[in-house]
């Protein structure tokens, strides 16, 4: 009797295990499913797009470029807002802090790799502050220099650079944006000793560089290609392993002197951390089809940039892995924040 009394207790506990085990999957069913609609109605509302740089700089342009076109397929509008300064750190703040909703995004470059070694005293964490949701293009810098500076190629600039040691300077959009990577890879390849101007952004660097007051800039090819066509600055090199099609006869660095030498200026895609992942799936998988879009195409070879496709966990690889380089580039330039 009471074996039997046992049993019953045991196939009632057992009976209320397995429709706890039913409940709970039913509740996880239906959060998954509730996310996913939420997701599929993403956005509600209009969105955000952050830009750490000034208008007009190659992060700009793309970031205005994608926008455009996301909001037209969303139905939403899209507003992109800078907030330059301090080498992007100021506009990442900004999104860092916002509400994880999707509805406040980040279009940031290389620079954002390269500002935790910069800056020790960030007030967000680049990793785990974030998501990476997805990359946008890249695209290689420009060395270029005034039309009045004496120089034709690059092996002209290096030549006068190792006869003046610490006479010339290079411009960049501050310090630890891509331009500035890119000129302190330069010096340590080259083996030269030139002095860095930082500016507020890319057009303030390029305005002085076409008048003559820096010795040169690496600039984006997306924010100084017009120039360098109208005539404004001259282009001495491409800072890509492969030429540009936009600029077929322009030399790499590579193939001036500097065997091996490749920097690509990349831009994309971040979203405060905590943003939902089916979120986070949907505004990569949009921004793709806008990147696959004709028109949105033909303006990035116009500007000489190539879009990027990876899916988050991808981007998030390709974010560390660049981390690791930009701190190796910052230690051996001894870069520090001004």
């Amino acid at each position: 009797m009471a074996w039997a009394k046992g049993m019953r207790q045991i196939r009632l506990i057992k009976f209320g295990w397995q429709r706890a085990a039913m409940l709970l999957l039913a509740l996880l069913v239906g959060l998954l499913a509730a996310g996913q609609a939420q997701a599929q109605d993403y956005p509600a509302k209009p969105v955000r797009i952050v830009v750490p740089f000034t208008a007009g700089s190659a992060t700009d342009i793309l970031a205005r470029t994608v926008g455009q076109k996301l909001g037209e397929f969303w139905g939403q509008t899209v507003i992109v807002e800078n907030r330059a300064g301090a080498g992007g750190t100021i506009g990442a703040a900004v999104v860092a802090r916002a509400a994880p909703d999707g509805l406040t995004l980040l279009v940031h470059s290389a620079a954002q790799a390269a500002n935790p070694s910069i800056y020790p005293s960030l007030s967000y964490d680049t990793l785990k502050d974030f998501v990476q949701v997805a990359p946008i293009a890249g695209q290689p810098n420009l060395l270029l220099t005034a039309p009045g500076s004496g120089y034709k190629t690059v092996a002209d600039l290096l030549a006068d650079a190792r006869k003046r040691p610490g006479e010339l300077n290079f411009a960049s959009a501050g310090v630890g944006s891509g331009t500035h990577l890119n000129g302190e890879k330069f010096k340590l390849a080259a083996g030269i000793a030139v002095t860095h101007i930082p500016y507020k952004g890319t057009p303030e660097a390029l305005t002085d560089t076409m008048a003559g007051r820096v010795s040169y800039f690496f600039a984006p090819i997306s924010a100084s290609l017009a120039h360098v066509r109208e005539g404004r600055v001259l282009a001495l090199g491409l800072s890509s392993a492969k030429r540009s099609a936009a600029l077929p006869n322009l030399p790499t660095l590579a193939e001036s002197g500097l065997p091996g030498f490749d920097y690509s200026l990349w831009v994309g895609l971040f979203a405060p951390a905590g943003t939902p992942p089916e979120t986070v799936d949907k505004i990569n998988r949009d921004l793709q089809r806008v990147l696959r879009e004709p028109e949105v195409k033909e303006r990035m070879a116009s500007l000489g940039a190539e879009p990027f496709v990876m899916s988050p966990a991808e981007f998030d690889r390709f974010m560390r892995a660049e981390m690791e380089d930009a701190a190796r580039v910052v230690k051996a330039g001894g870069i520090k924040a001004q």
